[in-house]
């Protein structure tokens, strides 16, 4: 729309026939001209944001798709790195794995650690089933 608007007013003043030669003409000339470019500018970057919206709606469909798969099958073995977004990399002592529990609903084995435990529930990263914990002075978390 605004190069059909450029385009009229180049028109125009092709029309008034412009002499280039004095002040005033001079000025309109070289308002015509930065005009243009402007358009030329606007309409590339127009194309520029176009591509990169079709671009994140693609990189948005298969981030999705990849989700949705992670969701469904969890594809790693018992070194899972999927359980430890409870845990806290600054004392790593703590955060060693001590006690594994086997999820009710959908049988995933969750590994804890004494800082999970002590949070008395866990959220099941496989089926999101809360599983809660009751501390006993035994050395193994029991699940309720």
């Amino acid at each position: 729309m605004l190069t059909e608007k450029a385009a009229y007013l180049k028109g125009l003043m092709e029309g008034l026939d412009i002499d280039g030669s004095t002040k005033e003409g001079k000025i309109l000339l070289a308002m015509k001209d930065v005009i243009e470019e402007i358009c030329e500018t606007v309409d590339a970057i127009d194309e520029d944001v176009d591509q990169i919206c079709d671009f994140c709606e693609r990189m948005d469909e298969d981030l999705c798709a990849l989700e949705n798969s992670c969701d469904d099958d969890c594809c790693c073995d018992d070194d899972c790195c999927c359980h430890c977004g409870d845990n806290d990399d600054d004392d790593e002592d703590e955060d060693d794995c001590e006690f594994e529990v086997v999820c009710p609903t959908c049988g995933d084995t969750i590994e804890l650690n004494d800082l999970m435990i002590e949070d008395g529930s866990v959220e099941c990263p496989n089926c999101g089933e809360l599983l809660e914990f009751d501390i006993d002075e035994e050395e193994d978390g029991d699940e309720e």
